[in-house]
């Protein structure tokens, strides 16, 4: 294992601090970010997150004030430890309270199957504990090694060898499928799901029973998760003028198309999310460390907004 494994990006303020690290070279393709945190909030608040073609997970640290649920429906969420957020087709909101002390892992899809060693249609549109997955002993035990570790390199470290042992010698996704996900992502949903399945030597119907079953969302759900990934990325990392232009550059037919699946993959216009992004998130986020120029390797993709908790049922 690499030994010189280190933080490359760390964000402090009087409430906490934030840590970011880019994984080890050979979880490439795997794990695209860690984030270590400890801060407290100051006030309740929800953390929405828009529509996901990627898993994360968190290893809590301490027991942490948290609810996770729909989007639309505050009365239906629920409180899970150490959460596994699976690829989404809706957004979630997640109510947060108090200390936040643990780590945040982003995994791929590929990734995810290898790791937890289980189709993804059986954590799609669904949060579950990470015990759940992994058994309480070996989740109580991980938690227990990160949290004991001195600094957040030594963690990073660890996290990087226990995730070499697990995704290397875990499960591997049926290689057409591995190959339509991976050319969803790269060209940031520009392709054709006919063309694809073509590609991929399926026919579309099967591409797509079997994309579902493996991912946990069809191929054209996560063409579309992929394209809007790509014009937040422009619109906050370019200097596009407007959203008007950001859909054009990314390839939307017009804003009207934009705009439709802006709100059904956030759960709120163009406008109003970037007003959700306060200017203490943006402080926070701006020293997050790029992977590569593309949005499904980006570490701090734009992928969720903070707001004040919604008193609607």
């Amino acid at each position: 294992m690499d030994s010189q494994a280190s933080v490359s990006g760390l964000r402090k303020s009087d409430s906490g601090e934030l840590a970011f690290c880019v994984p080890d070279p050979r979880l490439a393709g795997f794990v695209l970010e860690y984030t270590g945190q400890d801060w407290t909030l100051a006030r309740p608040l929800v953390r929405r997150v828009m529509a996901l073609e990627t898993v994360l997970f968190v290893i809590d640290f301490e027991p942490h004030a948290r609810r996770v649920g729909d989007d639309s429906r505050a009365a239906d969420r629920c409180s899970v430890v150490s959460p596994v957020t699976g690829v989404r087709e809706r957004p979630m909101a997640i109510e947060q309270a108090g200390r936040l002390y643990g780590l945040t892992v982003r995994l791929t899809a590929p990734g995810a199957r290898a790791l937890f060693g289980l189709p993804l249609c059986e954590i799609a549109n669904t949060c579950v504990g990470l015990a759940d997955i992994l058994g309480a002993r070996a989740a109580r035990q991980l938690a227990e090694r990160l949290a004991e570790a001195p600094d957040w390199p030594a963690r990073f470290r660890l996290l990087d060898g226990y995730l070499i042992a697990r995704i290397c010698g875990g499960p591997e996704l049926p290689v057409p499928v591995r190959r339509a996900w991976q050319r969803l992502t790269a060209l940031s949903g520009d392709v054709r799901i006919g063309a694809l399945a073509d590609e991929v030597g399926w026919s579309r119907q099967h591409l797509n029973a079997r994309f579902r079953q493996e991912i946990g969302l069809s191929p054209k759900t996560v063409a579309r998760i992929a394209r809007l990934q790509r014009a937040m990325f422009l619109m906050r990392d370019t200097r596009l003028s407007s959203w008007a232009d950001t859909a054009v550059a990314s390839g939307y037919a017009d804003q009207p198309h934009f705009n439709r699946d802006f709100r059904m993959l956030t759960g709120c216009t163009p406008s109003s999310f970037r007003a959700l992004t306060t200017e203490w998130t943006g402080s926070w986020e701006s020293d997050r460390p790029r992977t590569s120029a593309h949005p499904s390797e980006l570490i701090g993709a734009p992928w969720w907004a903070w707001e004040e908790p919604s008193e609607r049922p």
